[in-house]
């Protein structure tokens, strides 16, 4: 799937999911589009996949003893 990118110099790109989550590593796009969503993702406002945050709640994960 190809998905279209706005990079900070407001230049439009199409890339693919791979690069994606490259360019938003690196720092190096403004917002990209969200098909699903028909809307445009603003990279530092809008939650993006696998950017979560801190989890401040119980833990909830069985912890699993080494035998």
């Amino acid at each position: 799937m190809v998905i279209r990118v706005q990079y900070h110099n407001d230049k439009f790109d199409y890339v693919n999911e791979f690069t994606l989550m490259k360019l938003i590593s690196m720092q190096e796009i403004k917002k990209f589009y969200r098909p699903s969503d028909e809307e445009w993702v603003i990279i530092g406002t809008d939650p993006v996949r696998g950017m979560g945050g801190h989890y401040a709640g119980p833990e909830r994960r069985q912890v699993r003893n080494a035998a």
